[in-house]
C-alpha cells in the first residue's frame, strides 16, 4: 500500500512542485501574484506553462483543460491536447503562456439569465493563480474565473475572488489600528463538511426519480429508520469503508485535506469533512470532491447522492461552511484566546460578523437557496429557514456587560471534570454546540450550516466575505477618526451590539414559540427559494456588491434569473418524473395487486356461498379510492406542468411551481405511499426505502 504521506500532492502543481520546476525569477514572480495580486507578464507566464506541460506529461497527462464553475453549479472543462503535430510528421508536447493565460469557451450554452444569447457566444477563461493546477485522469486543470465578451461574470469563482480582496482590505485597517503593522493580506478560510448517502447502484439504477431526479419522490417509511440513533458514527460496513479508503486515497492525490469521515445520522448517510484551507481554494477542492465521490462510487457498485432530501422522513445531507479569517502570519481572527473579555481585537471582529449577519440575512440565506435545500431546511437536524446566530453563554455575557457599561468577566480557560479517576480532566469550551442554529460560533470560527449537500460553497462565503467587509470598512472609517481609539472601539462596540443582537438565539430553533419570537424581532422567515430570491435585487444588497466590485446591478438581476429557471426546471422535471412513474410503474403494480385481491375474493365467495369477505373488501375499496384519487392528481399534474412551461414570467412561474406543482406532488406522493404500503412485496416492483437504505 502506498504511504499517504509521500503520495499526498502528487498530482497537483503546488508550492513545493513549483519550488522544485520553476527557475527561482518565474517561482518567486508567480508567488508574489499568488500573495499580492500582482499581474503575471507572458514571458514568466510561458516559463511556468512548459514547466507545468513537462510536470504534467510526466504524470501521464496529454491533455489540458480550463476548469471552471459556471452558475450550473457544477464544474466545466474542455480538453485540449499538448500534442502538436511538426511538419516532418513528427509531434511534440506545447503548451504556451497564452493558452494557460487564457482560454475561449462558448459563453452562451450555459447559463447567464440573459447576458449571453446564442448570437453573442463568446466567453472567456483566464488563470486562478491561487488555486493550484491538478491532473485528473490525464489531464491537466488549470482552475480558471469565467466571464462573458462584455466583462460580466458568468462563475462562482469570479465574484469570490472580489469578496475575498474586499474583506482583506478592510480587514487589514482594523489591524493598523491595533498596531499591527506586519500584516499584509486577511484571508477568509473555510472548513466544508460533505454529507451524502451511498447506496447500492443496481437499486439506483431501478428508481427512475434518483436517476433523473437525485430523490425519491415517493417511498413509504421502512419499518426502521434513525429512530434508534445506532446508525450515527456507528462501524462502517465493509462497502462503505473500501468507498472511505478509495475516495480519501484519491483526494490526497488531488491536495484534498481528508480528514474525518463517518457515519451520519440517516440510515446509508455518511460525512467527509477536510482541513481547513483558504476559501478559494475550499471551494474548489470542495467541487473534486463531489466529482470524485459519484465517480467511485460509481466503479464500486454504489450510488452517492448528494441530494439534499433524498429520502423522506429521514435526515437530509447539508453542507457544513466553517468559516473564519486569518492573516497571512497564521493568527486566526475569530479566536477568541484564553480571556475573550480582555482581547478586544477579538471582540471587534465578532461584533462585525454579528452586524454584517443581522443586515444582510435575507441575502445570506438566499445564498443557500434550491428547490432541492427548500426539501431539507426546517427539521432533521437542518436548521429553519430563519437566520440566526448562536454565540453561547459565555460571549452573550461579555458582549452584554459590555453593552452596559461594565467590566466584562470572562470565564478563562475551564476544565471538564468528570470524577472518574482514570479519566483525565479534559479542557472544556467556553460555548457549547447548536445543532439548530443556522450559523454557530463553535470557538474559532462560524459554522454556517444552511448550506445543501450539492450546493458550490462560493456564494454563501461571496455574500459572508463582503458583507463583512463593509461593516469592517465602517468601523474603519469612524476608529480611523476617533481622538480616543478606547473609547471610541468601546462606544463603537456597544451600539453595534445593541442594534443587532436581534440576530443572536442560543436556543431551540425548532420551537414554535422562537418562531413567534423572531417574528416579533422582525427576523425574516423566508421558507422557499421563491420568498428569497428577490433579495438579489434588493436595493441594499446591491449597493454592497457593487460598492466592492463583486457583482454589479446587471450580473445580480442576471442570476435571480438563472435561480429562478434552474428552480422552475428542477420541479418541473420533478412533476414529470412523477407522472411516469405513476403512469408506468405505480398503477400496474396496484392494480397487479387489487387483481389479486378481487381474485381471492371471488374465491372465497365461492368456496364460502357468498359470505362477507369484509377485509379483503375493505382493502380493495382503500385501493379503488386512492387509484382514482391519483388518476385525478395526475390529470392536475400534467396539466399544471403545461400550464407552468407556456408562462412567460420567471417569478410568475416560480411562484406557479411552488404553489401548484408541488401541490399537486405532495397530495400524489400520500397516495402513492399509501398504495406501497399496502401492496405486497411481490407485486410492488420497485426498490423500497428498506431495501435502499439498508442494502450496502
Amino acid at each position: 500500500m502506498e504511504n499517504p504521506a509521500e503520495t499526498y500532492g502528487k498530482l497537483v502543481f503546488n508550492d513545493a512542485t513549483m519550488r522544485e520546476c520553476l527557475p527561482s525569477e518565474a517561482y518567486n514572480t508567480l508567488k508574489a501574484t499568488i500573495r499580492e495580486g500582482k499581474d503575471i507578464d507572458l514571458r514568466i507566464a510561458n516559463i511556468v506553462a512548459n514547466c507545468m506541460k513537462d510536470w504534467a506529461v510526466k504524470n501521464g497527462a496529454t491533455h489540458f483543460s480550463h476548469w471552471f464553475q459556471p452558475l450550473t453549479g457544477a464544474t466545466a472543462e474542455k480538453h485540449e491536447s499538448f500534442l502538436t503535430p511538426q511538419k516532418d510528421g513528427t509531434a511534440i508536447m506545447e503548451f504556451s503562456g497564452k493558452e494557460l493565460i487564457k482560454g475561449e469557451p462558448d459563453a452562451s450554452s450555459f447559463p447567464s439569465g440573459g447576458l449571453r444569447a446564442t448570437f453573442e457566444a463568446r466567453g472567456y477563461t483566464a488563470w486562478d493563480p491561487t488555486s493550484y493546477a491538478f491532473i485528473k485522469e490525464g489531464t491537466l486543470c488549470i482552475p480558471t474565473a469565467f466571464y462573458s465578451y462584455s466583462g460580466e461574470a458568468l462563475d462562482k469563482k469570479t465574484p469570490l475572488l472580489k469578496s475575498m480582496e474586499a474583506l482583506s482590505e478592510q480587514a487589514v485597517r482594523i489591524l493598523r489600528l491595533f498596531g499591527n503593522h506586519t500584516v499584509k493580506r486577511v484571508v477568509p478560510t473555510v472548513g466544508l463538511e460533505q454529507e451524502y448517502f451511498l447506496i447500492d447502484k443496481k437499486l439506483f439504477e431501478k428508481r427512475l426519480d434518483l436517476k433523473l431526479c437525485g430523490r425519491t419522490l415517493f417511498g413509504a417509511p421502512s419499518p426502521k429508520g434513525q429512530e434508534l440513533d445506532d446508525h450515527y458514527f456507528g462501524t462502517i460496513k465493509p462497502r462503505v469503508s473500501e468507498f472511505m479508503r478509495t475516495l480519501d486515497s484519491e483526494l490526497w492525490k488531488l491536495g484534498v485535506s481528508a480528514r474525518t469521515r463517518h457515519n451520519e445520522v440517516a440510515p446509508a448517510q455518511h460525512e467527509l469533512a477536510p482541513l481547513f484551507t483558504t476559501v478559494n481554494l475550499g471551494v474548489d477542492q470542495n467541487q473534486l470532491m463531489m466529482e470524485e465521490m459519484k465517480k467511485i462510487a460509481d466503479s464500486l457498485g454504489l450510488a452517492c447522492l448528494l441530494h439534499e432530501k433524498p429520502f423522506g422522513g429521514v435526515n437530509g445531507s447539508g453542507k457544513h461552511n466553517n468559516w473564519s479569517i486569518q492573516t497571512d502570519t497564521g493568527i486566526n481572527l475569530l479566536d477568541p484566546g484564553v480571556s475573550p473579555s480582555e482581547n478586544a481585537q477579538f471582540i471587534l471582529f465578532l461584533t462585525a460578523v454579528i452586524r454584517a449577519v443581522d443586515k444582510y440575512q435575507r441575502l445570506l440565506r438566499l445564498s443557500a437557496a434550491s428547490a432541492s435545500n427548500d426539501c431539507r431546511l426546517g427539521g432533521d437536524e437542518a436548521p429553519p429557514a430563519t437566520v440566526t446566530i448562536f454565540l453561547g453563554d459565555e460571549l452573550i455575557s461579555i458582549l452584554d456587560s459590555i453593552s452596559r457599561g461594565v467590566k466584562a468577566k470572562g470565564k478563562g480557560a475551564q476544565k471538564m471534570v468528570i470524577n472518574v479517576h482514570v479519566l483525565p480532566n479534559i479542557p472544556k469550551d467556553s460555548t457549547d454546540r447548536n445543532r439548530t442554529s443556522p450559523m454557530a460560533f463553535t470557538g474559532n470560527k462560524f459554522e454556517f450550516r444552511m448550506l445543501g449537500s450539492s450546493f458550490n460553497a462560493a456564494g454563501p462565503n461571496i455574500v459572508l466575505n463582503t458583507a463583512v467587509a463593509e461593516v469592517l470598512e465602517d468601523f474603519a472609517n469612524t476608529l480611523e477618526q476617533a481622538p480616543d481609539f478606547d473609547k471610541a472601539l468601546n462606544d463603537l462596540v456597544r451600539k453595534t451590539y445593541l442594534k443587532h443582537r436581534k440576530i443572536l438565539f442560543n436556543g431551540n430553533n425548532y420551537g414554535a414559540e422562537w418562531q413567534k419570537e423572531a417574528a416579533r424581532r422582525g427576523l425574516h422567515n423566508l421558507a422557499t427559494t421563491v420568498d428569497a430570491v428577490d433579495s438579489l435585487i434588493d436595493p441594499k444588497n446591491i449597493r454592497l456588491l457593487e460598492h466592492f466590485g463583486v457583482l454589479g446591478k446587471t450580473e445580480l438581476i442576471a442570476r435571480r434569473e438563472v435561480i429562478l429557471d434552474s428552480y422552475c426546471k428542477t420541479v418541473m422535471i420533478e412533476a414529470s418524473t412523477m407522472f411516469d412513474m405513476v403512469a408506468k410503474s405505480v398503477i400496474p403494480f396496484s392494480n397487479r395487486y387489487l387483481k389479486q385481491l378481487c381474485d381471492t375474493v371471488s374465491a372465497l365467495r365461492a368456496g364460502l356461498k357468498g359470505a362477507a369477505c369484509e377485509s379483503q373488501l375493505k382493502l380493495i375499496r382503500g385501493f379503488s379510492e386512492h387509484l382514482e384519487s391519483l388518476d385525478r392528481t395526475m390529470e392536475t399534474l400534467c396539466e399544471a406542468n403545461r400550464n407552468a412551461a407556456a408562462m412567460d414570467s420567471s417569478k410568475e412561474k416560480a411562484v406557479y411551481c411552488r404553489d401548484v406543482l408541488l401541490g399537486a406532488m405532495a397530495q400524489a406522493r400520500r397516495d402513492c405511499d399509501w398504495l406501497e404500503s399496502h401492496c405486497s412485496r411481490e407485486c410492488w416492483g420497485l426498490p423500497t426505502y428498506e431495501d435502499l437504505l439498508f442494502s450496502v
